[in-house]
């Protein structure tokens, strides 16, 4: 189901304003991609790009390319929620709906998407699902309860759950584990480094000790001043980006010089 997703030349405008400018990346398939950077730098905008959630916002729009698989996200031809589909999101506080059960929270996008679905279909995918995001023994005899009931760290692993529910190609995480607690976001991490064998992640984070430990590439973003667009610094494998980067700026980042 993994999917490549090569971005070129992508500058993110909301209205006049140039939030981001210039993005060349390659996010490879199998793997977790951290994006770093301090705060206000366009990490989570340029993430939003990736399956068109900025799009929410009125006057936001981008030029140049996101391909994936060969196809253009951004082509004329193409609908937004079929991207959506393909490029699931987790967002930085968990989300469950509050009204609905801890098996309609797992089932909400797919009866979103209109497909119907027998009861012991949907079953199996609540039971799979909850299983994928490592959360199935903890509540496989509570599944008519609340899913605000859950604790926080249960609740964003149900948030999870439900995105890849709807077998998505690639999974995007803002900042999943900034609301939890050390324990949480151990069980968070675990689960990302499972979740790679079968999907494209693509992680914001602003703890380096998570990217270091996560990721397979990182990216770092950078901004010059207030009013300046965000950009990409340099990218490259983990190991190498924390130990020896090229660019004086991401080692002063890294190391807690700024940020």
């Amino acid at each position: 189901m993994s999917k490549r997703i090569d971005v070129s030349d992508l500058n993110v405008y909301y209205g006049d304003f140039l939030a981001v400018e210039g993005v060349t990346m390659a996010i490879e398939p199998r793997s977790v991609t951290a994006l770093i950077g301090p705060s206000g730098c366009g990490k989570s905008t340029f993430l939003r790009t990736l399956n068109r959630m900025h799009e929410v916002i009125p006057g936001a729009h981008v030029e140049g390319k996101a391909v994936m698989d060969g196809q253009d996200l951004y082509a004329p031809d193409v609908d937004p929620v079929a991207v959506r589909r393909q490029v699931g999101m987790v967002f930085q506080r968990p989300n469950p709906f509050p009204t609905m059960s801890i098996k309609e929270n797992v089932l909400a996008g797919v009866k979103l998407n209109n497909k119907r679905i027998s009861k012991s279909d949907a079953n199996d995918l609540v039971e799979s699902s909850l299983q994928g995001a490592n959360l199935w023994n903890e509540v496989k005899d509570r599944l008519d309860r609340p899913g605000s009931g859950l604790s926080g760290g249960q609740q964003q692993r149900l948030c999870i759950a439900r995105a890849i529910a709807v077998r998505p190609q690639v999974l995007l995480m803002d900042e999943p584990c900034s609301a939890l607690d050390p324990i949480s976001t151990l069980a968070i991490e675990d689960l990302m480094s499972e979740l790679k064998d079968d999907y494209t992640i693509v992680i914001v984070t602003h703890n380096m000790q998570q990217a270091a430990r996560v990721s397979d590439r990182t990216a770092f973003f950078n901004i010059a001043g207030t009013g300046k667009p965000g950009k990409l610094v340099e990218m490259g494998d983990t190991a190498t980006m924390f130990s020896s980067p090229t660019v004086q700026a991401t080692e002063d980042y890294i190391s807690g010089r700024f940020g």
